[in-house]
């Protein structure tokens, strides 16, 4: 949520905005979800931290989100490394918290390498950052596709 200071234009400026603005949802995973919402059409630009020498592709490469196709309970994240265009990150509500599942197609929409992989939170966590531990459909992907690394996974937004 930003805040706006507006103690320049007076107290009842301020006081209006203050009513206008709608209080934060109380469980951490709306809240996420809310604010994820909140940064629907932007791109962000993002780096590789880690000296993992599985990392090497995407640190040498240029990374770039998109939060797009926003709903209440759905938020899909195109995610380019370089001019691979192939993945997209999608979050959505779930009866017990959120998912996070990484689609993967070429150009013409195909599937193809590991498809839908992904996982469910196991906690609440916090409005500003969610966790997401490897499903068992995934674990069993990445066996079947030689990726054992893979498998114990745990993606964080």
């Amino acid at each position: 949520m930003k805040t706006l200071r507006l103690a320049a234009l007076g107290p009842v400026l301020a006081l209006l905005a203050a009513c206008a603005t709608a209080p934060e949802p109380a469980h951490p995973q709306d809240a996420f979800l809310a604010r994820l919402n909140a940064l629907c059409g932007q791109r962000f630009e993002g780096r590789v931290v880690t000296e993992d020498p599985a990392d090497a592709d995407f640190r040498n490469s240029r990374l770039v989100m998109h939060v797009r196709d926003c709903s209440a309970n759905e938020v899909g994240v195109p995610f380019a490394v370089g001019e691979d265009r192939s993945r997209r990150w999608i979050v959505t509500r779930t009866a017990a918290g959120l998912r996070l599942k990484h689609d993967h197609r070429d150009e013409q929409g195909v599937i193809h390498g590991y498809h839908m992989y992904g996982g469910d939170t196991a906690e609440a966590g916090a409005a500003s950052r969610q966790e997401f531990p490897v499903d068992r459909e995934s674990i069993d992907q990445f066996i079947a596709g030689g990726a054992q690394v893979s498998t114990t996974n745990v993606w964080a937004m």
